[in-house]
């Protein structure tokens, strides 16, 4: 398995609602991009599944904070997942994957892994 990683722009800053997440489509798959305008940083970017359910759904959580951390519950079962860590709330053994998000003038985007099969044979 590979570790590469590649930039990938997913949306542009007006896309983004403030507070609120949208879903974005990586080479990685589905990607929730959240916009917390009053945080620094103000971007971050996990899974859009939700591994209790497995269906799509964490850019339609609620953001929030919980002691000082920035979270969105899942819209399904309620569960907090911390948007820095990935790291469930309720349950520690489950976490999601985060993504390297950032601003590229007007361009958000985000490291994702390079699947296998798109990497050139050498």
């Amino acid at each position: 398995m590979s570790n590469k990683t590649q930039w990938q722009s997913v949306c542009h800053i007006d896309d983004l609602v403030p507070d609120s997440g949208i879903a974005v489509w990586t080479e990685d798959g589905p990607v929730a991009v959240f916009y917390l305008p009053n945080r620094i940083p103000c971007l971050f970017a996990i899974s859009h599944t939700d591994p209790f359910s497995g269906a799509n759904v964490l850019a339609r959580g609620i953001t929030g904070d919980l002691k000082g951390q920035p979270v969105v519950a899942s819209p399904l079962y309620k569960q907090h997942f911390n948007l820095e860590t990935g790291a469930c709330l309720e349950d520690t053994s489950i976490k999601v994957t985060i993504y390297p998000v950032l601003l590229d003038g007007d361009e958000v985007v985000l490291e994702v892994p390079i699947k296998a099969h798109d990497q050139a044979v050498a």
